[in-house]
């Protein structure tokens, strides 16, 4: 059936060649379709443009609908404005899909539509394939990642929801902008795999003839920046973590990561809730919004919770007493958590696990989680008030972790330590190591003022504001397998 519709179409073409050129190379529209909805009716000489998404044709009267990126809009065709044999031509050889250009102008119908009486129309472009009928729903969720050019052009949500994607983004940008931070920009492919405990793609550079990373995280190199001279650097960029699939994670997503020298943790803290509340009083009107039928207010003060103390209420494990892997998995298995604790090697794995699984999905309202083991995060600066903790913080909202942060670590002795640690850990199989970085260790030696960065994961953000169930619905391409011809077809 798609070979016979294709075939159609084809002749189509060639009846179109006879008259101009099938696909000419520029169209020049006066408005929008969203423009002619405001103007007045007996405007002359407009020209726009775009997909034909309907077709009625009754005689010798034809209404077609186009829609281009900021509107639908419905065109007239009149055999007493055309001539019979113009409009027989157009009426046989547009299809829905194609592109189309018109000029005519505005009149309003009797049910109060904004309308072009059409007076000449071409063809920009030929669609060989028909737009599906019904493209919507959740069984169409896989279909809808993977062929998202059909996704935005069948469905008026989608194009909101990436609008809602590009004015967040705008507006971080302004704001740190305004808050002195430059963007900068930071190798992709780098020489070690740093920044974060992630799982690493590994590619080989051939020219030089060594194995490369692609970025978990612009963290050691922000800092380098830092240590360079500069006071507030900030990189939006995309980062790749060879990691398991959920609503919430990708192997390749968007993060925000900037770096503010001389302000703490504290000082982060303050700005990040400025920056979040401002983007939604800004993008929504209101810091209150529906995810799922819950309502997140992110207005006021966020609660604050320390990590002993939520892992102690949700599962009566006192990290405090449990400092080592031993006793912490003697623990866990005391009180009765399921986790494969054979899969962990190290103690902050363990205790990472354990309060994903007891406590996070717990935290639905936006809130701050300070205090964390100082075990967790290789490059994090601990607390003067107790050694055992890390000044950080992260952001929770609907059980997700949008935001990480924390009091950077600048003593280049203590960082070395920790790294090398962390090689250790990677030696007894902890794929999610980090490796030793010795030009990052040496721009510290050359000195860092005290810094505090931040990591905030844009998908994830994007999707609480959207009200999607899963991050891959607010990525134009999300990671995927390629489709089949015959799965388009279907």
């Amino acid at each position: 059936m798609a070979d016979q519709y294709r075939e159609v179409r084809l002749q189509k073409i060639n009846n179109w060649k006879e008259r101009q050129v099938a696909y000419p190379g520029r169209f020049e529209k006066s408005h929008s379709c969203a423009e002619v909805k405001n103007l007045e009716d007996g405007v002359k000489e407009l020209a726009v443009s775009g997909r034909l998404m309907a077709m009625r044709i009754m005689g010798k009267l034809a209404f077609m609908t186009i829609q281009d990126a900021t509107a639908k809009l419905q065109l007239s065709f009149q055999v007493d404005v055309l001539g019979k044999d113009e409009f027989k031509f157009l009426t046989k050889n547009l299809d829905i899909g194609d592109h189309v250009g018109a000029w005519g102008h505005t009149f309003t119908t009797q049910r109060g539509e904004k309308t072009i009486a059409v007076e000449k129309a071409i063809l920009l472009s030929k669609g060989l394939r028909t737009l599906p009928e019904k493209f919507h729903g959740l069984q169409d969720q896989e279909m809808k990642a993977r062929f998202r050019f059909l996704d935005l052009i069948m469905n008026e949500d989608t194009r909101k929801r990436f609008e809602v994607r590009h004015k967040v983004m705008h507006f971080i940008r302004k704001f740190l902008v305004e808050n002195k931070f430059i963007e900068v920009e930071t190798p992709i492919l780098q020489s070690a795999s740093c920044g974060a405990s992630a799982r690493p793609f590994i590619t080989h550079h051939n020219a030089l003839d060594i194995p490369l990373y692609l970025r978990i995280a612009p963290e050691t190199y922000l800092k380098r920046l830092i240590a360079g001279g500069y006071e507030r650097v900030f990189e939006m960029g995309r980062c790749f973590r060879n990691e398991g699939i959920d609503p919430s994670h990708l192997q390749e997503f968007t993060m925000l990561e900037f770096y503010a020298a001389y302000w703490d943790y504290r000082d982060n803290m303050h700005f990040i809730q400025s920056l979040l509340q401002n983007l939604l009083q800004e993008v929504f009107g209101t810091q209150v919004i529906e995810y799922q039928g819950t309502q997140l207010d992110f207005s006021g003060e966020w609660k604050e919770y320390t990590y002993r103390e939520l892992v102690l209420e949700h599962t009566g494990i006192d990290l405090d007493e449990k400092r080592d892997l031993e006793s912490l998995q003697n623990a866990v298995k005391e009180k009765g958590i399921d986790l494969p604790l054979g899969k962990y090697v190290g103690y902050a794995a363990l205790v990472d696990a354990l309060y994903k699984k007891a406590c996070r999905p717990n935290l639905v309202q936006p809130c701050f989680l300070t205090m964390h083991p100082a075990e967790l995060v290789p490059l994090a600066r601990k607390s003067d008030d107790d050694g055992r903790k890390l000044d950080m913080f992260q952001v929770l909202v609907n059980g997700w972790e949008i935001v990480k942060a924390y009091s950077e670590l600048v003593d280049p002795i203590e960082q070395r330590l920790r790294l090398e640690e962390q090689a250790e850990l990677a030696k007894a199989g902890d794929e999610e190591a980090m490796m030793m970085e010795e030009d990052f260790v040496l721009a510290m030696e050359y000195g860092m003022p005290p810094i505090s960065g931040l990591g905030l994961g844009i998908e994830r953000v994007v999707a609480l504001l959207t009200n999607s169930l899963n991050i891959r619905d607010v990525i134009y391409f999300p990671s995927l397998r390629p489709p089949t011809l015959s799965e388009m077809d279907d």
